[in-house]
């Protein structure tokens, strides 16, 4: 090679290895960090953040919950490709029953916190540990991009071999992603009927965005380096793909519970996924206060109460679907 190839190779290799090298590194840091469970204590079953006196609340509600009806609960567990996931599953003697979808970093036990509207509306319960969480395999959170998979056979464990005739959804924050490909993807069963949604995102790639400028920190480039390798590793592409793009295409029933203080899913965003959901039995309610993922806690009675209130005229419309076949 010639001199000059030589300096050019040398000139290239350096820029690699002082100018994009270290922010690859920096980016695998974070995507490992955001993303990856680096051990099995990381995303296990406690508090998320513990130091967090509103989610420390939410926290120890669900725990008394889940010990008021202990006597109903039993553990269930399935296989999802090469997974083992685990749950537990309140049975309250009713023909439908509830999945509640967690969002990142947390177990099945902070899914009891949302549990009490559907057990009051005639629904059976089915808290889970997402892949990669609690007592769950996995090791990569995917944005529901592969976990839609994992609900559909729970869902598949709720209606063929413990009885329901019906499954809803209840998705918090990416728990929303989830439930949502769920419900738009080809292979969804009939019986899977919608879903509830609170602190629904455009794409993890916004929300990301909000992250960074609530730190005063630029998205670029570390932001994107991270999201590269969720899409190397997990096959998401999180700038194209995401709410926005699925919603389209949903026709189940939906119900959006969303803050107009969500720092993250911010509202106009919220509206605009509304807007272009195609359903025709779709409904947005609105809170004045409550941080993201934080709805309930902040008003329990008018929460539970737009739940039951959804599952009502669901399931009136429902009955009336049936009849009218039968005419």
């Amino acid at each position: 090679m010639s001199t000059p190839g030589i300096v050019i190779l040398c000139i290239l290799a350096g820029a690699f290895v002082f100018g994009l090298l270290p922010f690859l590194i920096m980016g695998a840091v974070l995507w490992c960090k955001l993303l990856v469970r680096t051990s099995k204590k990381k995303w296990g079953r406690e508090c998320s953040i513990p130091d967090d006196e509103e989610y420390r609340r939410m926290f120890d509600i669900g725990i008394a919950w889940d010990a008021q009806y202990a006597a109903c609960k039993r553990p269930v567990e399935i296989k999802s490709g090469r997974f083992r996931l685990v749950g537990e599953y309140f049975d309250f003697g009713c023909r439908r029953a509830v999945i509640i979808i967690a969002g990142r970093m947390e177990s099945l036990l902070y899914s009891y916190f949302f549990a009490e509207p559907y057990r009051a509306a005639g629904y059976n319960v089915l808290v889970i540990d997402n892949r990669a969480h609690g007592e769950s395999d996995g090791v990569i959170s995917s944005l529901g991009y592969r976990e839609y998979k994992d609900i559909l056979n729970w869902s598949a464990l709720l209606h063929d071999t413990l009885g329901n005739d019906t499954v809803f959804l209840h998705g918090i924050c990416i728990g929303c992603s989830t439930a949502l490909f769920t419900l738009t993807s080809p292979k969804c069963p009939d019986y899977l009927v919608g879903m509830a949604a609170e602190g629904m995102y455009r794409t993890f790639a916004v929300s990301l965005t909000k992250h960074f400028e609530e730190r005063n920190k630029p998205m670029f480039p570390l932001g994107y380096i991270t999201m590269f390798y969720l899409w190397l590793f997990a096959g998401a592409n999180v700038l194209t793909d995401g709410p926005y793009k699925r919603i389209r295409t949903m026709q189940k029933p939906l119900l959006m519970l969303h803050s107009r203080e969500d720092p993250y899913s911010v509202p106009q965003y919220a509206q605009a996924l509304y807007d272009s959901c195609p359903s025709k039995d779709k409904r947005i309610v609105w809170f004045p206060h409550g941080g993201h993922s934080r709805l309930r806690i902040v008003d329990m009675e008018r929460y539970d109460a737009e739940i039951r209130a959804f599952l009502t005229d669901m399931d009136r419309k429902t009955i009336g679907q049936i009849a009218e076949k039968h005419l």
